[in-house]
């Protein structure tokens, strides 16, 4: 819902009500993990209604920063989610460019079956991409955890790239090829700096998809050193008690990157995530 200029005074005030109450329940959550942060002690639960208590505290982030490996985990996330985007946004390209620009037996099977599998629960590939990965020596590997993010983000893609592709003229690529470019080199100058967007947004749900993850990686990853943060954050829950505290003071930590990356990327998200909503 957007207000326009022809809009009524009331409806365009109804709108923005509607709008902040929205941002407010989007942000409140954040805000109280922000406070259980800042608590001193480990309180997860109080009495005061104040987002911020009274007496705040950094204590909980210098317990993460300083007496925890947190920055090892943080790499370790950094590097496999950014491994992760590179292998799966340059597969996924280079395959619904495929799925978009030809015709072959089996193309439309292909991307029904690309599609069936996003169907699949998580939790039931734990044991084949085990299996695969132990095979192949890449239990407790950076190159096995990426691998498998990457596959396992590939379908979905897939899909988002070629509805991109779809809506580039053919005969921007036709011109370069007789301007003397190969097949790949009009790919490469033509389609996907026009593809940016779609490109970002499938980097994102890379990046989203191995920073995240706690399934994967617990299986993949048993020694200490190449834990991820989530794997990490899992030695602050003991069997009698939790340590509240330090958990939010973590996740407030983790959001950053992300954050950075929203915002870096925020110039082509939305026309990214309107791909094929409009066809001319």
């Amino acid at each position: 819902m957007v207000a326009r200029r022809g809009d009524s005074p009331l409806k365009r005030f109804g709108i923005h009500l509607l709008l902040i109450a929205a941002s407010v329940v989007a942000v409140y959550p954040f805000l109280r993990v922000v406070g259980i942060a800042l608590r001193p002690g480990n309180q997860a639960i109080s009495s005061d209604l104040r987002i911020l208590p009274p007496n705040p505290s950094l204590e909980h982030f210098r317990y993460m920063l300083l007496e925890q490996p947190f920055g090892i985990w943080l790499w370790n996330s950094l590097w496999i989610a950014a491994g992760t985007t590179l292998v799966g946004v340059t597969l996924a390209a280079s395959a619904a460019y495929g799925f978009s620009r030809w015709e072959f037996p089996g193309r439309r099977a292909g991307l029904v079956f690309l599609l069936a599998t996003q169907m699949i629960p998580a939790g039931l590939m734990l044991i084949p991409l085990y299996v695969l990965a132990a095979r192949l020596r890449l239990i407790n590997s950076y190159i096995g955890v990426t691998l498998s993010y990457a596959m396992t983000a590939l379908p979905f893609n897939v899909w988002l790239l070629k509805g991109w592709y779809d809506t580039i003229p053919v005969e921007l690529e036709e011109a370069a090829r007789i301007d003397g470019a190969t097949e790949l080199g009009a790919f490469l100058r033509v389609v996907l700096p026009l593809s940016v967007p779609a490109l970002s947004v499938a980097g994102l749900f890379n990046f989203m998809t191995a920073w995240n993850d706690y399934l994967v990686a617990r299986v993949m990853l048993q020694q200490a050193d190449l834990f991820t943060w989530p794997l990490g954050l899992q030695r602050l829950q003991g069997t009698f008690s939790t340590q509240w505290g330090a958990f939010s003071a973590a996740s407030v930590l983790v959001a950053i990157p992300v954050m950075a990356l929203f915002y870096y990327t925020s110039r082509w998200l939305v026309s990214g995530l309107t791909i094929g909503s409009v066809k001319g």
